[in-house]
């Protein structure tokens, strides 16, 4: 079987389990799960699962047995994890009419990843556009760009792009330099100053897509976390948002999830007007914004529970001129 075969073939995979949801799962699109549970293989639990068909039917077939959903499970290491999952194009589509500042995206991402509380890989800002405008909740991580100005500075390559449209960073390889984040036109990425809080990962089994255990006196950043994506499972922000707000999925098979419901990415960029953020810039980042049209919240619920001088900070972005709290 040629590389273009193979392709298709993890394609299928990814779809036919799809992103894990809570104790359901939802497809993003109906490979040969069926007949390979169903062939005497001993592949199948034994449980059912729904599936969305590329019509828009639901099916149910056997849930498979082993948890992967694609191989290899483990999350690869060294020259290993450069290359990438075969066939992939992950995108990540966020929905500001739906976000509240919750913070229950950036809780998930600190515990998924080992970070310390003051560590925060994903950032959400109260912005303005202007003074007659409303406010509004705008989360910001990197934006794993096509054309990535991270990875033309990095001397030493520790920062890369991989086939699949994620980039990430080899702790083992960082030099600390700090290139990369001059360089980042988006500042989403921190330099770890400090010693990481302990892991249960072991030095040894270090791998880039998972990037635990973290290292000091390295840099770092959200790395779309691809570990959890060979499981079949969302990123840890959008699997903590409790609005939904956060869509990750796959431009080649054209279908986002935020855990509660699978889209078309180019259907729901075109009829929300999607967009992306500094555009103009011409680095082709991989995440999406549909405009906080009809918002679901006042953005004032949103300060609920912060402290008073971080209230008292965005009460002067609304008072005041500031269009932003860039």
């Amino acid at each position: 079987m040629d590389n273009k075969e193979d392709n298709k073939k993890n394609r299928r995979n990814f779809l036919k389990n799809g992103l894990t949801i809570g104790g359901s799962m939802l497809a993003l699109g109906m490979g040969s799960a069926a007949a390979e549970d169903s062939s005497g293989n001993g592949k199948s639990s034994g449980k059912k699962i729904k599936v969305l068909t590329t019509d828009g039917k639901v099916l149910e077939v056997d849930e498979p047995k082993d948890d992967c959903r694609i191989d290899p499970c483990a999350p690869p290491k060294g020259k290993a994890a450069r290359h990438g999952i075969p066939g992939r194009s992950f995108v990540m589509v966020i929905d500001l009419a739906r976000c509240q500042n919750a913070r229950k995206c950036i809780e998930g991402c600190q515990k998924g990843h080992n970070l310390s509380p003051d560590q925060e890989w994903l950032n959400v800002y109260l912005m303005k556009d202007h003074k007659e405008g409303e406010p509004y909740w705008f989360p910001r991580q990197c934006f794993h760009c096509d054309i990535p100005p991270c990875v033309k500075v990095c001397p030493v390559g520790a920062t890369y792009k991989r086939q699949d449209n994620i980039v990430l960073v080899d702790f083992d390889r960082c030099i600390g330099c700090k290139f990369c984040m001059t360089a980042c036109p988006y500042s989403v990425r921190i330099f770890n100053w400090e010693k990481p809080p302990e892991s249960d990962v072991p030095k040894e089994e270090y791998s880039p897509e998972s990037s635990v255990p973290g290292q000091i006196g390295t840099v770092s950043k959200c790395d779309f976390c691809p570990d959890r994506s060979r499981e079949g499972k969302l990123p840890y922000c959008a699997s903590g948002c409790p609005m939904g707000a956060i869509y990750f999925g796959d431009k080649n098979e054209d279908a986002v999830s935020n855990g509660t419901e699978t889209l078309r990415f180019k259907k729901l960029i075109r009829d929300r007007v999607g967009y992306r953020y500094l555009d103009e810039l011409g680095t082709e980042p991989n995440v999406y914004y549909l405009p906080p049209v009809e918002r679901m919240f006042d953005y004032k619920s949103g300060l609920k529970g912060l402290p008073e001088e971080k209230q008292e900070v965005y009460r002067s972005i609304i008072e005041g001129e500031t269009t932003n709290n860039d």
